[in-house]
């Protein structure tokens, strides 16, 4: 079944990224963080691969940035377009789904969230019509379908502690067969650099990088 990983990414600019993380990482810190959560998404999809890729960014590719960060080779680039964070997921998911037989809707800000995991909900879709990977915050981390239906995007608290629950009940108010694996913690507040991986140590210890550029 062919699968495509939709991961969803904001341009790592100081001041605007991981706003949350600013307090201890300083407005760079947050950016260079981002940017690096961003390029290990970018790697964990393309070592599978049996894996689509696809990033779809705000603001759209043409922007000068996507230039400018040294990612690694990206074939598929979207723009994410207007509207809340359901809005813009729900776009891309009808629109992956008109084009492939599966989608994976994810961020960057979870590391936890490896190839071996990506392969794991992609394979659970063989079977089943949805497959959720919460996030330790109540969110989740990943969405993935074989299926669309706009509930699962629409009046949901995004942000808050209660989106996950509320789209499993909407899962199962659709009768769906649905997979969910193992709670991952994502990366939003100064408490989650505690559950950096090895490689992240400068931003475990809440460095900061006063007003330089970003590398």
């Amino acid at each position: 079944m062919r699968c495509r990983v939709i991961v969803f990414a904001k341009a790592p600019q100081a001041g605007s990224a991981k706003t949350r993380l600013i307090p201890r990482l300083g407005p760079v810190g947050a950016a260079r963080l981002a940017r690096r959560l961003l390029v290990e998404r970018v790697l964990t999809v393309r070592a599978a691969a049996s894996l689509e890729l696809e990033l779809c960014v705000s603001p759209g590719p043409e922007a000068p940035i996507w230039g400018e960060l040294g990612l690694p080779p990206v074939e598929r680039w979207s723009d994410q377009g207007q509207g809340d964070l359901g809005e813009r997921m729900a776009r891309a998911a009808a629109r992956g789904l008109r084009e492939t037989e599966s989608v994976l809707l994810v961020g960057s800000d979870c590391p936890a969230l490896d190839t071996p995991r990506l392969l794991q909900a992609a394979e659970a879709l063989a079977t089943r019509d949805a497959v959720l990977v919460p996030a330790l915050d109540g969110g989740y981390v990943l969405l993935g379908l074989r299926r669309f239906d706009s509930s699962l995007f629409s009046g949901l608290p995004w942000g808050g502690d209660a989106v996950c629950a509320l789209t499993l009940a909407r899962l199962a108010a659709l009768a769906w067969k649905v997979a969910v694996q193992d709670a991952l913690p994502d990366i939003d507040r100064p408490e989650d650099l505690a559950t950096l991986p090895d490689g992240f140590a400068e931003f475990r210890e809440g460095q900061g990088w006063g007003n330089t550029a970003p590398k």
